[in-house]
Formats: C-alpha cells, structure tokens, sequence
C-alpha cells in the first residue's frame, strides 16, 4: 500500500495542470481501493462544496453540481472534521440525493475532510455498490490521499489556478503569498524576473580530443567570472560599507581557491570531459554536499556556488552578460535571486526583493537590509516565469507579496507608505529627547546589530548604546575563523564609532539556525544540540582569542560590556569567567592599563530562568533574549510555517517567567535588559516598563516608536496595565485589551499593514 501511495503523490505532483492533477489522484485511488467511484469537492468562498473531479459519478457535474455547507454525508464529513464510514449510505440520516450525477446505484459511502494549516478545504469521498463498511487500511489510505490533497488544493489557491469569484477578471488580481521576513519596508514596483546566466543542469557529457584547449578555456572562464565579481563589487562600493562589501569577497575567495579551478581541470584530464561539463559534474558534487546540510547558512553558500558555476559556465559558452532594462522602481524576482543579480540593477532603481529559496540569514537578505531594500525569501508555490512585467507589492516586514494588486489594494498600500513616511517623520523629533515616561521614570534604548552599517543607522535613530552585538558575522561571511587581529579592527571600529555609549558585544553564538561553512555542524536537532557557550567552552581556543580581541579594542574606549549566550546551568557560567580571566591575565600582561569590562550573562533557556539569581549573582548584568526564551518555552519554531501561530511572548506563561527573571535580577541588585521582537513591540513596551526592565534593545528602524510609547504613559499607567494582563489566561485576550485602548493608541505604533 505505500508503494501505491508514493506512486499516486509522484503523479499527482507531477501533473502540469490542477485539473490535470485531481483526475490523476481520483482515478488512481479508485483503481487502488477498488471501489466504483472516487470524488472530490471543493469548499468555495461562498460555504459551498462544490464537485470538483470525480471518477465514477457523472463527469458532467464536475464544476455544476452545489452542496450547502451541512448538505448530505458531504457536509457531515466537514461540518464534524472526521471521516465518515457508512455502509449504507442512503438509509443514513444526513444522506441527501441529488439528480444527474448518477450516485443511485452506491450503498458504501467513506469520506474524509481535506485539511491544510488547520483550514477545511474540501472533502475527498469514495462509493461502492456493496454495502458494507470500508476497512481500517482503507480508512487510512483514504486519509493519508486527503492529507496529500491538501497541499495540492493550498498550492493551487494560492496561485490562482482555482477561484470562485464571480468577476473573472479579479482572479488574477490581489493573488497572496507568504514567505520569510528578510527586510523590512513596503514596496511597489515592477517584476523583473532574474533568470540564471546559463543552465548548468542541461550540459550534456561529451568526450573532448583536445584537453588542453578545454583547460585554457577553462582559465578564461575564471578569469572572466572574477573580472564580473569586481566590477560588481567596485559597483556597489558607492552603497555599501565595508563589512558587507566583504560578501562579493567570497565570491571572489571560492574563485581564487586554485582547488576548484583543479578539480574541473583534473575532471577534464581524467574523464577527457569537455570543459563545460567537466564544470557542471563539480560544481554539481559541491552543491550536494552542502544541500544535504540542515542549515540555512550553509545551504546558502550552495546558492553561492551555483551563481558563480552558472557565470562560469555562461563564459565558457562565450557568452556575455546582456544588460536588462530595469524599470524605475523594480522588484528583482527570481527562483533563487544572488547578491551578484541584486547588484547588477541600475544603481536607484531597485525598491524591492522576493526570491523563491533563502532565508534571513542569506547573504542577499543581510546586503537588503544593509541597503534598506525589503526583501522577502522562502516564498513558496510562487509561479515566477508568470510574473515579469506585472506589478507587485512587497511588505518585508510581514514577509508578504502581493501579485496584480486592485486598484483598491494598490491605494491602501500607497497610503500606508505615506503614512509610515510621515510618522516616521513626526517622530525625528523624539531622537534627542531621553526616554522617560510623564511621571520621571526613564529606561534606557538600544539596538541589536551584528553589521556595520545598522550600527551606523542607529546612531541617527537616537540609540543610547549597542544592547546586543552579534559577534558572528564576521565568522559567517569568510571561509575560515578570523584571526584575533582581525576581530580587534573589526571590535574597535565599532567601539570607536559608539563611544563614549556602551557596546554589549556577544561572544560567539553558532549553532541552530547559524552554522559556519568551515566549520559545519550536523545534528538531528541543532535547536537543543551544540550552539552558543557550549561551542565555545568545547573549543576554548576560539573563545579566547574572541575575548582577547574584544579586550584589546577596549582599550582607550572602556565602553565594552561582554554577553555570553545560551546558557543553561550555573557550572556554565562558572567555567566562561575562568577562561575571560584567563584571556584578561594575558591582555594585561601584554598592556597593564587594560581593563576587565563587565560580563553579563543571556537568559534564553526555561532552565536559566530557575537559577536567575544564581547567575546574576556571578556576573555585572542579565539580558533576556526573548525570541529564543518564547520559543523554548512554547516548544514552538517561529520559522516553521505550521506552528508560527503558536509563537507568541504575550502567552501569560511567558509573562510570568519574565517577571521572575527580572525579580531575580534585582533581588541581586543586578541591571537587566530585554532584546528581540518583544522589546520593539508597542504593545509588550507598558508590560516590560512594569516588570522593571532596565533597559530595552532592538532594531533601529523600532527606537522612535518605542520612544513615543514611554513618553505618552505614566510609570504608574504601566503598572495598572500588568496587573490587569496578569489576570488574563490566553494571549488573544491580552492583545485584544492592549490594542483596544483608546487613551494610549498602541495601535498607531505598529508598523502599519494592509
């Protein structure tokens, strides 16, 4: 039986048409079950199922034949959520006839509601002559086909291949899709769909008699594809600071390896392959390596290597990179967009980013955001060869694209970029004033960073220091770890830009969802396996040499505080402070004007939160990394589309934990701070001013509007709000009483969507 259904799911998901793909499954399950007829209806948007295929019944109903929502078995199979097992159908109940489709003759009945994210799509039924009762493995087979369906049915609603609105022409209007937040902004703009330079997959092997003529043309191509990742690189030196021009720097790394450039030619000699598909066999070993990798990072540098085979290879057929006209205001699109594409637009035009693979930690997500683009990744069952020319809007805060807008939504989006425009406006004045709410209570803003150019932007934005500096993205962006006079310009420089403010550095937090390419780590849950301080206290060669670098660019600035992540016990904490006395010794031998900046340690981890005081006791500060917090403590990935909804840090247990951690804190006489998504919340900032955060970090681009938050409440409003929220026992209730109060309009403070 699972042969059948690998067979049946292998057709059905290699159809090329929706209908094509719903005739496939329902003769294929009939013929598997053995039974007369197989058919599938749809729910429309009208609460209606509509016939949809059918194998068995009269094909002419398909697309006619209309049930109400609790209409016959139909109904009651959706209208309960479970299957329906009925060995004579037209003596039940709820059994309703209906003339034409020929189902007289059918006394077995079993149907199965079809599900997507919790969503009834539709009802998948099959009929026999017979009366009996259809079997526990047919009973299974059947459930197991709809679960399969209901992906096929998402798939096409989202796509538009079916619709029921009766305006033909709004089919193809105000299609949705949703992907990953990589950037933040709104954009509207043109498609430009970004097609690869040439197609590696279709190089056919062939013997070559010249070899060594294969491998001068091979020189050629690398020579010409380095020559294409400096004038790309040079191209954006006007846009981009230093830091992330290092990105184009591994392009240009991975092409001067002489190993690659080896490999194909030792492909070339041994297999006395032409070049090209020398090139192609490579390439192609290299990116199955990494693919085979549960990591976004490192599958990101097998989109590298692809986009530099692909310019390779376009140079070894003699082609040449054909400029594109680029609209005023384009949106680059493309099945798997690279950061050599993304810098090929015409400098100004590019408003906008959506790429069907990657995710936020790409290095095309990391250069958006440097340059202020919004970007979404990760967005799935998007048709991109439909989409050139047509007009889309790009909401990189919520990670949503929106394909032929209506006039309608166009309008509502253009005034929601008006009216982000003009607040963001109305709030410039706010930059210089303190953070301080009507009755003198004042906390204190910063922002999370882990480039270069945020820290700069953040400056503008009035931060009053660097609440959380991700150390690893220097680690991520080269091929090797960075030596600790490197790490002690790249320290300084930072230090120096932010003085006399505070700086609190991260030490190294790999692991999860970040992973260095040199350095590859494979687990079957990386979530709860190595990563953060248990790398590094595994690897305390690494870790010293960090802590060294931070020490020495300390110097004449004193403005460092040092963090240390995911920890989870005391015995952790104790062996990180010997081995950053350890590194201090060494510093102050080398200078004795050196001095040890404090060390706070990160709560991240359910278990940290039970020994909060233990901890705040052993170092200078605490800071609680909500977004981790909240995800450990829910058992929730907030990147896994299919529990995102569960994630959400207003859920009463993690309110509580929060106050617990802060109580701890104090009780040590300790300061205490908040980063992540919360902390940017304008619903969460009343709570977290109540529970007695004493400082909040987040983006940048969120620092004027928590500012606007303190400044409108008193200290005393907040705490009448916490003391309310703790009443509560459900998250919703809690959004719903803070978004609904009119005296303080939180609501005004969101990033605005449609």
């Amino acid at each position: 039986m699972l042969k059948v259904l690998r067979r049946i799911v292998q057709e059905v998901s290699s159809a090329q048409r929706f209908e094509q793909a719903l005739q496939i499954l329902v003769s294929r399950v009939r013929e598997a079950l053995h039974t007369q007829a197989c058919t599938v209806f749809l729910l429309d948007a009208k609460k209606a199922y509509v016939l949809l295929a059918t194998d068995g019944l009269n094909p002419q109903s398909v697309g006619k034949i209309r049930l109400t929502f609790d209409q016959g078995l139909v109904g009651l199979v959706g209208k309960t959520g479970e299957l329906i097992n009925v060995e004579d159908a037209p003596a039940h109940e709820n059994f309703f006839y209906v003339a034409g489709i020929g189902e007289e003759r059918y006394r077995a009945f079993l149907g199965v509601p079809i599900l997507h994210n919790r969503a009834l799509l539709g009802v998948l039924i099959v009929q026999q002559e017979e009366q009996r009762c259809f079997d526990e493995t047919e009973e299974a087979f059947l459930v197991t086909m709809a679960a399969q369906l209901g992906g096929v049915l998402a798939h096409a609603e989202a796509t538009g291949e079916i619709s029921f609105k009766e305006n033909k022409k709004q089919i193809q209007e105000d299609i949705s899709f949703q992907g990953i937040a990589s950037a933040p902004g709104i954009a509207i703009g043109q498609a430009v769909v970004a097609y690869p330079f040439a197609d590696l997959e279709a190089v056919p092997h062939k013997k070559t008699e010249d070899i060594a003529a294969e491998i001068i043309e091979l020189k050629k191509a690398f020579k010409a594809a380095r020559n294409d990742i400096e004038r790309l690189k040079k191209h954006m030196q006007s846009v981009l600071p230093e830091e992330e021009q290092a990105l184009f720097d591994v392009y240009l790394t991975i092409l001067d390896k002489a190993s690659l450039e080896k490999e194909v030619i030792k492909i070339i000699q041994e297999s006395e392959q032409w070049a090209q598909a020398a090139l192609q066999i490579v390439i192609a070993s290299h990116v199955h390596h990494f693919e085979k990798v549960d990591d976004d990072y490192l599958r990101e540098r097998a989109a590298d290597l692809r986009d530099l085979g692909r310019r390779i290879l376009m140079h070894l057929q003699n082609g040449q990179y054909m400029p594109v006209s680029y609209p005023e205001k384009t949106i680059l699109v493309g099945e798997e967009v690279s950061p050599s594409a993304l810098a090929e637009v015409t400098e100004g035009r590019l408003v906008g980013i959506v790429s069907v693979k990657g995710s936020s930690h790409s290095h095309l997500s990391i250069l958006a955001r440097s340059l202020g683009i919004p970007a979404i990744t990760g967005v799935e069952n998007l048709p991109v060869n439909q989409l050139e020319g047509q007009t889309l809007i790009v909401d990189g805060a919520q990670g949503r694209l929106i394909v032929g807008p209506s006039i309608r939504v166009k309008k509502n989006f253009i005034g929601l970029i008006a009216q982000q425009r003009e607040f963001s406006n109305s709030l410039e004045s706010l930059r210089d004033l303190p953070a301080e709410t009507l009755d003198g209570y004042s906390i204190s803003l910063w922002v999370n960073t882990g480039l270069m150019a945020d820290a700069n932007l953040s400056l503008t934005a009035g931060a009053e220091g660097i609440g959380l500096y991700r150390t690893e993205m220097p680690f991520l962006i080269r091929d090797c770890f960075p030596a600790e006079d490197e790490q002690y310009g790249l320290y300084r420089q930072l230090l120096a830009a932010f003085s006399p403010r505070p700086v609190v550095m991260r030490t190294l937090d790999i692991g999860g969802d970040k992973a260095l390419p040199y350095f590859p780590i494979k687990e079957d849950n990386p979530f709860l396996g190595w990563r953060g301080i248990r790398v590094t206290l595994d690897h305390p060669e690494i870790f010293l040499i960090q802590i060294r670098a931070m020490l020495r660019a300390n110097q004449g600035f004193n403005n460092l505080l040092i963090i240390l992540p995911k920890f989870s016990c005391v015995s952790e904490a104790d062996h990180s402070l010997s081995i950053i006395d350890q590194a201090y010794e060494k510093v102050l031998n080398e200078d004795a004007s050196a001095c040890k900046p404090p060390i706070g340690i990160m709560i991240e981890v359910p278990s940290a939160i039970y020994q909060a005081y233990a901890l705040a006791n052993r170092v200078e500060f605490l800071s609680v990394g909500s977004n981790d917090l909240t995800q450990y403590m829910l058992a929730v990935d907030r990147n896994n589309a299919r529990v995102a909804n569960l994630y959400d840090p207003f859920q009463p247990s993690v309110l509580q934990a929060l106050i617990q951690i802060v109580n701890a804190a104090h009780l040590a006489q300790k300061p205490i701070s908040i980063c992540g998504e919360m902390a940017s919340d304008p619903l969460a900032v009343p709570l977290l001013l109540a529970m007695g955060f004493d400082a909040l970090s987040m983006n940048s681009f969120s620092i004027p509007r928590v500012k606007s938050v303190i400044r409108r409440i008193s200290f005393q409003q907040a705490e009448y709000l916490l003391k309310e929220v703790l009443k509560m026992d459900n998250a919703k209730s809690i959004r719903k009483y803070l978004d609904g109060l009119p005296d303080l309009k939180l609501r005004a403070l969101i990033p605005a969507t449609e």
